[in-house]
């Protein structure tokens, strides 16, 4: 039973991992967690579906339409909203991605409605593998590796290519990335259009696990969230690390001393990593001396 849980718990903590990454790369870039992160992925989803469902789309088609999708989203938002806010500061920004999230919420269920929807994948949740005592199912296996690849391209990315440093430096500067020559407008459209794409990734591979609906990541963008913060709001791997970890107490939390209560964990993380150590647990903590 140990086993299994573990195995289960490092599936579902690929998803919390993703999307604590992607809520750390517009983090670290603005200082302001988007909250509307969840139902950005939610939208881009029911776009997924929609293509391979309504319009008979390839699997490629459809999910690399949905990624697109994504990414314009994310860039819609920066450049639309935050970008043309009047004396904007920590708060109002918050405000502006919740009032977002609360406009996708509303016009997903308009659109697409309260039904549950199966969202098909070219892998099976029901094949499994038996892997010792544990029974693994291939979507789960699919979402890990998936999740490995994507977080290791995305750590070289930031490592070796242009734009990678380019938001690195817009990320500890603006002003100085400015006088260097970085567009750094242009570099927060990417960083959001990014975040955005991750995100949806997530989305994509959680409703074929879970149902298609407008809720589909309220409960993971929490989960996320609380990752994030566990490993740390700075760093990814830490934020990476966060969503392994929570997904793994988690499980063994249901598994071990009770399944109604599991979804207070990441909640419980939550309150202990503020309390004893803010900066989360793979992050450095700064003191600011006057």
């Amino acid at each position: 039973m140990f086993l299994q849980l573990i195995m289960s718990g490092l599936s579902f903590g690929s998803l919390y991992a993703l999307i604590a990454l992607a809520m750390v790369i517009i983090y670290k870039t603005s200082e302001v967690p988007n909250f509307g992160q969840g139902e950005m992925a939610m939208i881009s989803t029911f776009v997924a579906y929609t293509l391979l469902v309504t319009y008979q789309y390839s699997y490629a088609v459809s999910f690399v339409g949905a990624l697109l999708f994504a990414a314009v989203l994310g860039v819609f938002l920066e450049f639309v909203f935050l970008r043309r806010a009047k004396d904007p500061n920590v708060l109002s920004l918050i405000l502006i991605t919740l009032g977002f999230e609360m406009v996708l919420y509303g016009l997903a269920s308009w659109k697409w409605g309260a039904d549950q929807r199966d969202l098909p994948f070219p892998v099976s949740d029901f094949d499994t593998v038996s892997l010792g005592p544990a029974v693994v199912s291939y979507l789960n296996i699919a979402t890990l590796l998936i999740t490995l690849v994507l977080m290791f391209f995305l750590f070289l990315f930031f490592k070796y290519t242009k734009v990678g440093i380019a938001m690195k430096a817009t990320q500890q500067n603006a002003m100085a990335a400015r006088i260097n020559g970085i567009r750094t407008n242009r570099i927060l459209s990417i960083t959001w259009a990014m975040s955005s794409l991750i995100g949806a990734v997530a989305g994509i591979l959680l409703a074929p696990i879970a149902t298609l609906d407008p809720n589909l990541m309220l409960d993971p963008l929490l989960k996320g969230f609380s990752s994030a913060v566990l490993g740390g709001m700075t760093t990814l791997v830490g934020a990476a690390l966060g969503g392994y970890i929570l997904g793994i107490i988690e499980n063994l939390f249901g598994g071990y001393v009770s399944l109604e209560f599991k979804s207070i964990v990441a909640f419980g993380i939550i309150v202990l990593v503020l309390c004893f150590k803010p900066s989360g647990l793979f992050a450095r903590h700064y003191v600011r001396k006057v």
